[in-house]
């Protein structure tokens, strides 16, 4: 069985211990492994006290990160990439000492609504830049996990495709991609074959519905999904990644557009989910 998470604002909207501790301690008790920590300001991370935390509830972590415009790797404007290329290997160390062996995300450009295309020299700052975190976060034991946004989140990496071309193009053993079924919704003919070439470079899946609600309540076919995880083998976490209003703070809120409560029971909702993926992949490998 995969190991099985969620992501932290299932529970909460903030990271401040005291809210990631009774989320550790329901988390356990449902039955789920990890929780996803985002990293993305690494220097308001009491990454001792969350560790703690998780030792404390047999849990382990991993950890999520991505550009804002200010930080924004593929951007052309040298100074930004700078300070975006600065701001991972803190966000990297953050991940270590949470414990977290994966930093995975959209880290490869900023999170927004873009009204123009990306430029070829963008990308190669891009590109550029993450073959060098990779080989620091190598070094650190931290594998890296890159996710294709939908096109509404990101005007460079939408596809499995893509990242599996971005990947050739840093050339590093160490990055793999994130795949997330909410962003295949939207932009992948078929998730199950997105996954299937990702093949072993497959290092992180977010399960969520197409309206971020419960899951199996909605459009995306999650029995292919299992189906074609089971054919390549991938025995990697996965992690349910669902957000609401009614839990996310708000200024995330708005930058993913969530407007309006699609649940509002936490528990319930991450209780409903264990069962659903559990029963979704032993029905997958059994068949």
């Amino acid at each position: 069985m995969n190991p099985l998470g969620t992501h932290f604002q299932v529970w909460v909207g903030s990271w401040d211990p005291d809210e990631i501790r009774p989320a550790a301690e329901k988390a356990a008790e449902i039955g789920y492994d990890f929780l996803e920590l985002p990293v993305r300001a690494p220097e308001t991370v009491n990454a001792e006290a969350i560790a703690r935390i998780l030792e404390n509830n047999g849990m382990f972590c991993t950890a999520s990160f991505i550009h804002t415009l200010e930080t924004d790797i593929a951007s052309e404007d040298s100074d930004i990439v700078a300070k975006g290329e600065a701001l991972m290997y803190e966000a990297l160390a953050k991940a270590r000492d949470i414990g977290s062996t994966r930093l995975v995300g959209g880290f490869h450009s900023s999170l927004k609504k873009h009204d123009t295309a990306r430029t070829e020299g963008g990308r190669r700052n891009a590109v550029n830049v993450l073959r060098r975190v990779a080989e620091r976060a190598a070094e650190m034991g931290v594998v890296m996990c890159l996710e294709p946004l939908n096109r509404y989140e990101s005007n460079l990496i939408n596809t499995g495709e893509q990242a599996l071309e971005m990947i050739g193009e840093i050339g590093s053993d160490n990055m793999f991609v994130h795949l997330d079924s909410f962003h295949m919704n939207i932009e992948e003919a078929s998730p199950a074959n997105a996954i299937r070439d990702c093949g072993d470079r497959l290092g992180y899946l977010h399960l969520a519905e197409n309206f971020r609600g419960y899951l199996g309540t909605g459009s995306i076919d999650f029995a292919s999904i299992f189906k074609a995880c089971s054919d390549i083998g991938y025995d990697g976490p996965i992690a349910l990644e669902v957000f609401s209003s009614a839990v996310v703070d708000p200024a995330h809120s708005a930058r993913l557009a969530i407007w309006r409560e699609v649940w509002s029971d936490s528990e319930d909702m991450a209780s409903h989910a264990l069962k659903f993926m559990r029963s979704g992949i032993e029905a997958a490998q059994d068949g």
